[in-house]
């Protein structure tokens, strides 16, 4: 299926990342719901620079019922089923490097609250959209993990713990759905330059990474948007289970 005919879910899509994916999308032509948690103005200035294509919906993606509501609005909204979700949205994290928490103060609680902004939002929106996806044989999973468990720069120990469990998420789901001919993947970008997120990241960690970095340069949310449109579209339709990493060389997976 082409991008243009898709209707795309992008998790957390009022800023940073998750922007610069849904803005991706929408500049091909697909239908796009510009999911956001809290930021409705920020969602609502995204969707219109996309344009009539774009709609935009709040929904905590840790909340199944609210998952599957927003899923059930794309539908009526646009006409046709959800083929394609993004699991971008982060959850009550900043890559602090100053105020972290490090292994002599890091909480369980830590933990869990990662687990569920990671693996349990996504197998939210992946059990929202299947019925649909398998129907139609046809339906593309990305989700958005880290090189930091990897190579961790900065020990966000509860953030990178989260995206390594999505990762095993990820392979067995991909394993499973296949054969309905959907596929599921994972695009890990490092720290990018510059998002809401990362905007408490030294100048100090930013001149390490790019010194370190092959392509000496750090990556921008643009560059791993431009990977998630691979994995949608007709390039992407042999490849699934896969985590390819988006950073400029720093990690060689």
């Amino acid at each position: 299926m082409e991008i243009k005919d898709q209707v795309v879910i992008v998790t957390g899509a009022s800023r940073g990342l998750g922007t610069a994916i849904a803005k991706a999308f929408g500049s091909i032509g697909a239908n796009v719901v510009v999911n956001y948690y809290q930021n409705r103005e920020n969602a609502v200035q995204v969707a219109k620079s996309i344009g009539d294509h774009a709609l935009p919906i709040g929904a905590d993606v840790r909340d199944k019922q609210q998952v599957e509501k927003m899923v059930s609005q794309a539908k009526s909204h646009f006409g046709k089923p959800v083929t394609t979700v993004v699991n971008n949205a982060l959850v009550n994290f900043r890559f602090d490097p100053v105020t972290r928490k490090d292994a002599f103060h890091i909480d369980w609680d830590d933990y869990q609250r990662q687990f569920e902004g990671s693996v349990q939002a996504a197998l939210n929106t992946t059990q929202a959209v299947l019925a649909d996806m398998k129907e139609n044989r046809f339906g593309r999973i990305i989700n958005i993990g880290t090189n930091l468990f990897q190579n961790p720069v900065v020990p966000y120990h509860d953030y990178t713990t989260g995206k390594a469990a999505l990762l095993g998420f990820t392979r067995n789901m991909a394993n499973e759905l296949g054969q309905y001919g959907i596929t599921v993947n994972m695009v890990s970008g490092g720290l990018l330059k510059t998002t809401d997120a990362s905007s408490a990241t030294t100048k100090e960690v930013f001149e390490l990474i790019q010194s370190i970095t092959p392509l000496r340069n750090v990556t921008s949310p643009e560059e791993v948007a431009d990977v998630v449109l691979f994995f949608a579209s007709k390039w992407g339709r042999a490849v699934t289970g896969q985590n390819l990493v988006v950073d400029g060389g720093l990690v060689m997976d």
